[in-house]
């Protein structure tokens, strides 16, 4: 009973942790989709926002549509510098820096906005128009210090992908060279091994053996060397045979005296 109890414990525990994991599991899911649409949600909020700001330019004349013009200029080259950082951080860690100034900013940015859009229901247009130059000279400041960072992340990047290309192409003229490189000398005999030359060795042997009757005599050549002549003695025994084929006169003389 004992087991059976402290089995079902275990189960019990199982399915809590189970059904913990789960949950946990379901928040995360639900916070990452939330995070998402809030994301997607800001983006199409933010685009209808600057269409109708572009509108504004052309369809308010005086201070306000300056004012308007002023306001999208500034999104435009905040959203600008963003899309560039964030497209390179991948490739590049530093510009990460470059993303947390760039917040900074962003955080002025709304602030002016925040108060641009407050002038722009101002029915006093004298005021706006005093109000206009050091609004205008603030989001100055800030577009130009994001624009400063856009410039150097782009040649930051593209000197990147100079230097990249640039050892890319080094490489590919090695390559090429090594490809080139066909004589090749074999070994210590010293044979050509070219693809196209290197079997006019080989083909002269062909050729020679294709023609036995011009082939070296030995041994087991057409004409058979005599055992003397291999041994060098053939001229020895000749004269030999020659003294004993003369007639010994010297002894006939010696018995008749």
């Amino acid at each position: 009973m004992d087991a059976i109890g402290v089995v079902i414990a275990l189960v019990m525990l199982f399915l809590v942790v189970a059904g913990v994991m789960a949950v946990v599991g379901t928040v995360k899911a639900a916070k990452a989709v939330a995070a998402k649409v809030e994301k997607h949600e800001a983006h199409a909020r933010r685009t209808v926002e600057n269409a109708a700001l572009r509108a504004k330019t052309f369809t308010k004349p005086g201070s306000q549509g300056q004012l308007a013009a002023v306001r999208l200029s500034l999104r435009t080259s905040l959203d600008a510098t963003r899309q560039v950082l964030e497209a390179g951080l991948a490739e590049d860690g530093q510009l990460a820096e470059s993303l947390q100034l760039l917040a900074r900013l962003d955080a002025h940015a709304a602030e002016l906005d925040r108060e641009m859009r407050i002038l722009e229901r101002e029915p006093d247009s004298t005021r706006l128009a005093a109000k206009l130059p050091e609004l205008r000279e603030r989001a100055g400041r800030i577009t130009h210090s994001a624009e400063t960072m856009r410039w150097a992340a782009q040649d930051r990047m593209r000197r990147f992908a100079d230097d990249d290309l640039a050892r890319l192409g080094r490489e590919c003229e090695n390559e090429a060279g090594a490809l080139r490189h066909w004589d090749r000398v074999g070994g210590e005999d010293g044979q050509d091994t070219t693809p196209g030359t290197g079997g006019a060795a080989d083909t002269g042997r062909a050729a020679r053996a294709a023609r036995p009757d011009e082939q070296p005599k030995g041994l087991t050549g057409g004409n058979r060397l005599r055992a003397e002549d291999v041994l060098g003695l053939g001229e020895p025994l000749n004269r030999l045979a020659d003294r004993l084929r003369k007639p010994n006169t010297g002894g006939a003389n010696t018995g008749g005296a």
